[in-house]
């Protein structure tokens, strides 16, 4: 037969989530999340230049990772050395991509 004791009610708390998950964040990827977050309106935008070592898919993905580290909503636009990024307004959002179920069901 089991035997029973009282303990404490802590004993059946979940442990916390760490704050972060995965690694920390390098000191460019820090200095990015800075520049981030002096995106402020329209008329500041920045030019991303492709080193000789580097994918245009990464650069893409680590200022996208970057602007929602820093809470901003960017549009990212092909230059002719890199990338352009700035603050996201309707006349940068993106027509591409596939089109929604709701437009294809209407027409």
């Amino acid at each position: 037969m089991p035997r029973y004791k009282k303990v404490d009610a802590e004993a059946m708390k979940r442990p916390l989530k760490r704050d972060t998950r995965g690694r920390a964040l390098s000191p460019e990827q820090q200095a990015l999340v800075k520049r981030m977050k002096t995106i402020t309106d329209e008329s500041v935008v920045y030019e991303a230049v492709l080193g000789s070592d580097e994918k245009p898919a990464t650069l893409r993905q680590q200022l996208l990772r970057s602007a929602t580290l820093a809470g901003v909503e960017i549009a990212v636009k092909w230059s002719p050395n890199g990338f352009y990024f700035g603050l996201l307004t309707p006349e940068r959002r993106s027509n591409g991509g596939r089109r929604s179920a709701a437009s294809t069901a209407q027409g």
